[in-house]
């Protein structure tokens, strides 16, 4: 299971979500600014208040779409690239 938490006009949320759209992953997107749930979901979760965040089964990925990147392509394609 994948849940990208985002926020409108990110740059690195947008990749992120393409990235696994290309891969033909499915994921459930909550945009953190829209739904106050989801903010407090993602904080509970990852004790993180900046998006974009990923959460791959148990595992929590921060920062940028290429501080991201290594551990996506470890995780999800088995370091394949």
């Amino acid at each position: 299971m994948i849940t990208v938490y985002t926020v409108p006009q990110c740059s690195s949320c947008e990749a992120i979500k393409t990235y696994l759209h290309q891969r033909g992953l499915a994921f459930t997107e909550k945009n953190v600014r829209e739904d106050p749930a989801a903010l407090q979901e993602m904080q509970e979760k990852t004790g993180l208040r900046i998006a974009p965040v990923t959460v791959v089964g148990e595992r929590v990925l921060y920062g940028t779409f290429e501080d991201q990147l290594p551990e996506l392509r470890t995780l999800l394609e088995g370091d394949r690239g």
